[in-house]
């Protein structure tokens, strides 16, 4: 018997030492026998040889077939080729398969962004699951190649949304995307289509400008590449892909700057208009707008997110009858849909943005906002869990609700050029007027973070250019520090 073990395993990498009983022991004392008949409805024929002593056999629906295999194996023996003892299979046969094995899969952006979305969603939250999602069906708008019978984008993008939910695997797509998904099952890019240049600038462009041609809100564009980078490292984890594709390209359009637009802040006399106007809103009855009063006066004066005034508790509260209180943080309540929920509720329930799970976040609160909070308890109370805000059912306060009543407000008392500006566009801008206002009254920057609930860094990036600073409030500062009399030489 002429038996050997053969130096490594094919496609092994260099430098692997394999283990030992993954190694195959090859043998050129081969005998194949005649093909014979036995009592099997299935597979009646049966082929027989034997490699180093061991008899190896298989079974065939037909002769022919059976024939063919042993004219394979008999010429492998005539070549002179070795066979594996333990497999039966020639040297051939046996590397081939290795080097199968050992190829790169290649999935279809449809089939990768779905696998990719099942390993993400159990630590991912709702809106996180969203933010992927829409990433995800923004870059499949790149990745559909020529093929005819394109679906509408639209379609497109609601297809993928669809499709990447867990709980939608093996079910049948609603039937106005039943055709979308069709198409993109069998015709969407693979991953391996992102070497190539002009696919890659195909996906940089949809995730950087909307559906009609225009630029994306940098905010938009920051979050759809940041879900994009986080597939692509898990492409690079699991082998399909060497590098990120997008890696060094800059958005185009703009340098991506997220500062604050001054027109968007309101003053004083502004914020408190704004307020009463939001009291006059529904009728009388419904207490539509009086019961959100205070809701907005906590985004307005502790700079809080809507998601932290929805979930905000009477037991987060110290209100005292006179001087500032603190509002103690540490849920928020984001709205993302059902099917990106675990508990099925429109509402997720997580703790703070960019914190650890069960942190907290104490913010003081001025006398002004204490008042206005202790009065919204003694007209409304609380939902029977305890929030401060819930919808005129009890339930979870919606965002159109809130938004719907602010929309309503500001007509109501801004002037009609105002009412057309940037000015307190969103209910969100009370926030970054907040923020404004804290800088401006010399708090430090690293105590304002902390109130606000970001990192010193975003503020700076985000405040630095509306704060009231000019060179001459300037040199007043650092001619006092030095003792210097004013305007000496």
């Amino acid at each position: 018997m002429n038996d050997r073990k053969t130096s490594a395993i094919p496609g092994a990498r260099e430098g692997e030492r394999p283990a030992a009983p993954e190694e195959p022991t090859l043998s050129t004392d081969v005998r194949v026998w005649k093909v014979s008949k036995i009592s099997s409805k299935t597979a009646p024929y049966q082929l027989r040889w034997v490699v180093a002593g061991k008899v190896r056999h298989a079974t065939f629906t037909t002769s022919a077939l059976a024939d063919s295999r042993r004219s394979e194996l008999w010429q492998a023996m005539r070549k002179g080729e070795a066979f594996d003892v333990e497999t039966g299979l020639p040297e051939s046969e046996l590397r081939a398969a290795a080097e199968k094995k050992n190829v790169k899969p290649d999935p279809s952006w449809w089939d990768f962004s779905r696998e990719y979305m099942a390993v993400r969603w159990r630590t991912a939250a709702a809106k996180t699951r969203e933010g992927l999602a829409d990433s995800l069906a923004t870059a499949a708008l790149g990745m559909l190649g020529e093929s005819p019978g394109v679906p509408d984008l639209e379609d497109v993008r609601r297809a993928v949304r669809w499709a990447v939910v867990p709980a939608h695997k093996g079910e049948e797509p609603p039937p106005d995307l039943e055709k979308a998904c069709a198409w993109l099952a069998s015709h969407s890019l693979p991953l391996s289509a992102l070497r190539d240049s002009k696919v890659v600038r195909d996906v940089h462009y949809r995730l950087s400008f909307r559906m009609d041609g225009k630029p994306a809100a940098a905010d938009t564009y920051k979050r759809r590449r940041r879900g994009f980078n986080t597939a692509m490292d898990y492409a690079i984890e699991e082998g399909y892909l060497d590098g990120n594709p997008l890696a060094g390209l800059k958005r185009p359009t703009s340098n991506g700057s997220d500062a604050v637009d001054p027109r968007v802040l309101v003053n004083e006399v502004q914020g408190r208009q704004l307020l009463t106007a939001v009291s006059y809103v529904g009728s009388v009855h419904r207490n539509r707008g009086r019961r959100l009063v205070a809701f907005f006066a906590c985004i307005l004066y502790a700079a809080m997110r809507p998601a932290e005034v929805v979930g905000l508790r009477l037991s987060d509260c110290h209100l005292p009858e006179k001087g500032w209180g603190t509002l103690t943080l540490w849920e928020t309540r984001p709205i993302s849909g059902k099917k990106w929920t675990d508990s099925g509720e429109r509402h997720d329930k997580r703790g703070l943005k960019s914190r650890e799970p069960g942190t907290d976040r104490p913010v003081p609160i001025p006398p002004v906002l204490v008042a206005m909070l202790r009065a919204h308890l003694k007209e409304f109370g609380t939902a029977k869990d305890g929030r401060l805000f819930p919808n005129e059912r009890g339930d979870l306060l919606g965002t159109s609700s809130y938004w719907r009543v602010w929309q309503e407000a500001r007509p109501l008392a801004l002037p009609p050029d105002k009412v057309d500006s940037p000015l307190a566009r969103k209910p969100y801008h009370l926030r970054a007027t907040c923020i404004t206002n804290w800088l401006r009254a010399g708090l430090p920057v690293a105590e304002v973070a902390r109130r606000a609930g970001n990192s010193p860094e975003v503020i700076h990036r985000r405040y630095a250019g509306v704060i009231d600073d000019s060179d001459e409030e300037n040199n007043k500062k650092i001619e006092k520090t030095m003792g210097w009399e004013p305007g000496s030489a």
